[in-house]
């Protein structure tokens, strides 16, 4: 039975005392209290309950408009040809003496194989020969001739290292910052996340896919993961047309499809004033707006037919083998040229990965890729653009000094423990070599540099300092090698 007293707020003294509430009064009286209660729990659950003044941080604004970098920038955009498989390090960039020498005889140290139905210990010199070029004289394989003509632009770095053999580990260990951590944003996400872009009209973050596939590991590679869309690398198809539903139907074009734009605007813009500070809905409208603008300038940046015969050649693209990857390249110069601020090519599948017929294989994805990547390098140094823009060429790991399989018709096991990259312009320092592997090629011995210290040294590049550059997910502060022991690699940098 209830205990309701109708006379309760006279002044009589016997009523003022407390009156005993019942089941139903209590929950009446205080269901806000239990609710707000297991709000600020959630909230906080969520680190999303205010905070003092003196802690309040000031809402990041999610847009690609021009950010400032921590300190003055050597490089201002980046493309990054991104080998996936493990270019063959002692065939390609780092000749073995030794290695050679020793051909057949058995390896005597510790070898961690991926594949050990097929494994042996026999030592395989390379078929390939190498030959001193260009002042610097650095050692390229008579498999990359036009590398050799560029060698004295690039810092070839012989010892990488990632202490895993498997390709999705490496893989995620480049792009994200921890080895084989799926949800993480990719490099081209920090930098358009820290930086923004110089055009307005051009995502910040294009992807420019094969026609053959997806690289290993798909979409991963240039994934926003914990940040907003905004900052998710936007692919280009492969063929014509790159970009899908580019243009508006004929029936919605010209003033109507401006006023429908503008109306358009005008919804988001209220609709984002009644929920301020949604990071999803911020990002979206950003790239409807992008989308729009995009419908004249993306037409004129992927249009190579502008170029002159003579640009088109130095990319390889009267040549069958080198012309799909040559126009990729073309159109990665062209992007960058027009403001954008990070592009990466990569390879269907995983075309380095020589298991197997490396005596074909590794010659036919050397054709396929040496020329327009050089050529790359060269057009962007005769336009004045080399020294504002990093180019990067690699894998995310090497190759084993010892045979696969048979002999003659096998190839090379995965290896994590020492390989192969160069990076050019944007800073770096050209016509050099740096670290080394053992006297077989098998793990990096002499100034090792992790992924980590390749991202921390590429935003160093950018004027930006890897631990300052931070994103506030799950209450903590995240950052692209989250804490993890790394330098900035300063012997390779112009101006350290």
């Amino acid at each position: 039975m209830d205990n309701f007293d109708s006379n309760c707020g006279c002044g009589d003294s016997v009523h003022n005392a407390p009156t005993p509430l019942s089941r139903r009064g209590f929950l009446a009286q205080n269901a806000l209290g239990i609710g707000s209660v297991a709000l600020a729990w959630m909230l906080q659950q969520e680190d999303l309950l205010a905070k003092p003044a003196a802690q309040k941080q000031e809402r990041v604004a999610f847009n690609l408009k021009p950010k400032p970098p921590h300190f003055a920038p050597q490089a201002k955009a980046m493309i990054s040809l991104f080998m996936h498989g493990g270019p063959a390090h002692m065939d390609l960039l780092d000749p073995k003496a030794e290695l050679t020498k020793r051909d057949g005889t058995e390896y005597s140290g510790e070898i961690v194989y991926s594949f050990v139905n097929r494994a042996s210990k026999k030592l395989l010199g390379s078929p390939w020969k190498f030959e001193k070029r260009g002042q610097c004289g650095t050692e390229v394989s008579e498999l990359l001739p036009h590398t050799a003509g560029i060698v004295d632009d690039i810092c070839v770095i012989r010892s990488m290292h990632t202490g895993h053999n498997g390709h999705e580990v490496s893989i995620r260990y480049f792009h994200g910052g921890i080895p084989a951590v799926l949800g993480r944003p990719t490099v081209g996400s920090w930098i358009t996340y820290a930086l923004g872009s110089e055009s307005q009209d051009l995502p910040a973050y294009l992807v420019l896919v094969d026609p053959g596939g997806l690289p290993v590991d798909g979409v991963t590679n240039w994934s926003n993961g914990f940040m907003p869309p905004l900052f998710q690398g936007t692919v280009l198809r492969p063929t014509e047309p790159r970009i899908l539903n580019l243009n508006a139907p004929p029936h919605l074009k010209g003033a109507l499809q401006e006023q429908n734009l503008a109306f358009l605007d005008e919804l988001n813009k209220r609709h984002l004033e009644q929920h301020p500070g949604e990071a999803d809905l911020e990002a979206r409208i950003a790239s409807y707006e992008l989308a729009a603008r995009m419908q004249t300038a993306a037409h004129e940046a992927l249009d190579i037919s502008k170029e002159t015969e003579a640009t088109q050649k130095l990319y390889g693209i009267d040549h069958p083998e080198s012309r799909e990857y040559g126009t990729r390249c073309l159109i990665a110069r062209r992007l960058i040229e027009r403001g954008v601020r990070f592009v990466q090519l990569f390879l269907g599948g995983q075309p380095w990965d020589n298991h197997t017929e490396i005596r074909t294989g590794l010659p036919a994805i050397c054709k396929r890729t040496d020329q327009p990547a050089a050529g790359l390098v060269q057009d962007l140094k005769q336009r004045g653009l080399l020294d504002s823009t990093l180019v990067h060429w690699g894998g995310e790991i090497g190759r084993l000094p010892v045979v696969e399989g048979d002999p003659q018709k096998g190839g090379r096991d995965h290896n994590g423990q020492g390989f192969t990259m160069w990076l050019a312009g944007g800073g770096v320092k050209a016509g050099m070599t740096y670290g080394e592997t053992d006297e077989f090629g098998h793990k990096a011995v002499v100034n090792t540099v992790t992924p980590n210290d390749y991202q921390a040294t590429l935003l160093h590049l950018f004027g930006l300092d890897h631990k300052r550059l931070v994103y506030h997910y799950n209450t903590r502060e995240q950052s692209i090698t989250n804490g993890r022991e790394c330098r900035v690699v300063k012997e390779i940098l112009k101006h350290a």
